[in-house]
């Protein structure tokens, strides 16, 4: 008999609540993954993970998997800010921001750039190789 079981993903600290997003978003093949460690640099949050869908549909799919998953293990987000129109989703989970981006607001926004003094975290041992 098959079960239908869900992944429960580390949400125990912020590090690990971040890289379990990071997990969530390259199952789910989003581009270009980053992740800011923006603890020194702002109150709002310990870390930024920003990403990039190829299409509205993409987006609003990666942004509803973070929920469910997450969800599933047991927390849920503050504030989900642009999902209907599906151009750039904000995902507030207190410690960790989710930025969900289409390439033109990325490329217009340059989060990156603005936090260019936060750290990097290293993240390619959790990508998927494609």
């Amino acid at each position: 008999m098959e079960t239908n079981e869900v992944k429960k993903y580390d949400i125990s600290t912020p590090d690990a609540l971040a890289s379990s997003i990071v997990k969530i978003l390259d199952e789910k093949l989003a581009g270009d993954i980053r992740l800011l460690h923006v603890t020194e640099k702002t109150i709002i949050a310990d870390y930024f993970v920003i990403c990039t869908g190829t299409s509205s549909t993409q987006i609003r799919a990666l942004a509803g998997e973070v929920e469910y998953a997450i969800g599933e293990s047991g927390l849920k987000p503050g504030h989900i800010e642009g999902l209907p129109e599906g151009n750039w989703v904000c995902m507030d989970y207190h410690s960790v921001i989710v930025h969900i981006f289409n390439e033109e607001n990325r490329k217009n926004y340059r989060l990156e750039k603005l936090w260019e003094d936060a750290e990097e975290v290293d993240i390619k041992d959790t990508l998927t190789e494609r």
